[in-house]
């Protein structure tokens, strides 16, 4: 087993420094500051790119250099591939970059030819993470190589909400269709539970064009499971590591990012994964969010983030490689050691933890048993000895937030639960696909 107190036995080659690439806006963000420890604490130098100069990931004592992009630039393609390879020249020599949203992944692969002379990227094929982050093509690719995933309607006109308005039986889930819309223009802030067709038309009453925005199948809390796999690709699509978990706490709630993210067996899953994988030709780091729905036993594929998840760090091998580590041994032409999964991590981002626990109390949704034998990681404190700064960085950030948030959201919750619950989805139906198999 690792021993938790010294740093892995896997050496990386820290003349190749990375970069921490992102697009969208979230100063305080747990999975970005997780990047900069699992890479910098092995001696790499890590660049990264920021909203300013003072959110926690820029105050670590690992970033050896920030990169301030303004907030206006995210709709300009061709300035922020420039922006790029101006980093990489004055970085001056080749980088690994690290995308940590779905904006920065398709931006990797659809400018590779441009991009490759200053960074290491997979080969993975151009198009690709742009489908694979579109909700529309993830449904299609789900179709095409038989993965379960929840029923999906796409409206394109005010004529077809209204006919949907008649059909849904609610509540039904609105998204936004791919992922440079949630930034551009977004259809709807994040994941949203529609709870009846009144609150459809209202919600959308202003929109002559509804292709941005898709309608899915709602899973019951009550009749659901949460679960997530890590992996990176080689370059023959392999799962070369691959890492099992599952959500306890989510924030916001039943919808939101993880805040308890803890590690587990769940070889069908693995398999599904690395099958579709393998089948679409993914190479690179991933990040797949699957719902486990008890009433058909089958694991649906809800999200396939073509970059590192926000909660990567809960899952490494017993020799402490995780799928950050992994990217930076093969793209610097290093192997990536197989190893099994280190089942005792439990990983609590503290920000996010507290408010997550007490809104799931209130609207009393399921969560997983404990696992004798765990062990807690904070996101924020695990780490946190020699690197102080971004924990109190974080605090000044969020602190208040987190009071405000569950004051606003606490009744909202418990509407949407008893919403739920009396008015639960039967005319969706998954498309035909395999079990993914049970927990």
């Amino acid at each position: 087993m690792l021993d938790r107190n010294r740093m892995p036995a896997v050496r990386l080659d820290t003349s190749v420094p990375a970069l921490l690439v992102r697009i969208g806006h979230y100063p305080v963000h747990a999975g970005t500051l997780g990047v900069v420890r699992s890479l910098g604490r092995l001696g790499v130098p890590v660049y990264v790119i920021t909203e300013d100069r003072l959110t926690p990931i820029a105050l670590s004592r690992y970033v050896v250099g920030r990169f301030v992009w303004p907030h206006s630039q995210w709709h300009d393609t061709g300035r922020l591939v420039e922006n790029l390879c101006a980093i990489g020249r004055s970085i001056g020599r080749p980088v690994v970059p690290v995308a940590t949203d779905d904006e920065a992944a398709v931006l990797l692969a659809e400018h590779a030819a441009t991009l490759g002379e200053h960074f290491l990227l997979p080969r993975v094929a151009p198009t690709l993470p742009r489908r694979l982050a579109s909700k529309r093509g993830l449904f299609e690719l789900c179709a095409a190589h038989d993965v379960p995933t929840p029923h999906t309607v796409f409206p394109t006109s005010r004529e077809d909400l209204l006919r949907l308005a008649g059909e849904l039986t609610f509540p039904v889930v609105a998204k936004n269709v791919a992922p440079w819309t949630r930034l551009r223009a977004a259809a709807v802030p994040t994941t949203t539970i529609v709870s009846s067709a009144p609150e459809l038309l209202n919600r959308f009453a202003g929109f002559d064009d509804l292709s941005r925005v898709l309608l899915q199948e709602y899973i019951p809390h009550e009749q659901a499971e949460d679960w997530f796999v890590h992996a990176y690709c080689d370059e023959g699509s392999a799962t070369a590591l691959s890492f099992v978990g599952r959500k306890a706490y989510a924030w916001p709630p039943g919808r939101g990012c993880t805040a308890d993210a803890r590690s587990a067996r769940n070889p069908a899953l693995s398999a599904l994964t690395e099958r579709f994988c393998k089948e679409i030709g993914y190479r690179g780091v991933n990040d797949l969010d699957w719902r486990y729905d008890r009433r058909d036993g089958r694991l649906k594929l809800v999200d396939f983030n073509p970059r590192v998840g926000a909660q990567f760090r809960f899952g490494q091998t017993e020799d402490g490689v995780d799928v950050v580590r992994a990217l930076h041994l093969a793209m610097t032409g290093r192997t990536v050691p197989a190893g099994d999964q280190d089942c005792s991590r439990r990983l609590i981002v503290e920000n996010l933890y507290a408010p997550a626990r007490v809104l799931h109390r209130l609207a009393r949704l399921p969560v997983p048993a404990a696992t004798p034998g765990v062990r807690s990681h904070g996101a924020w404190l695990e780490g946190s000895g020699p690197d102080p700064l971004p924990v109190l960085a974080m605090v000044l950030r969020f602190g208040g937030q987190a009071v405000a948030s569950v004051s606003r959201a606490a009744y909202r919750r418990v509407r949407l639960r008893l919403a739920g619950r009396s008015r639960t989805s039967t005319r969706f139906r998954s498309h035909a696909g395999r079990p993914g198999g049970s927990r």
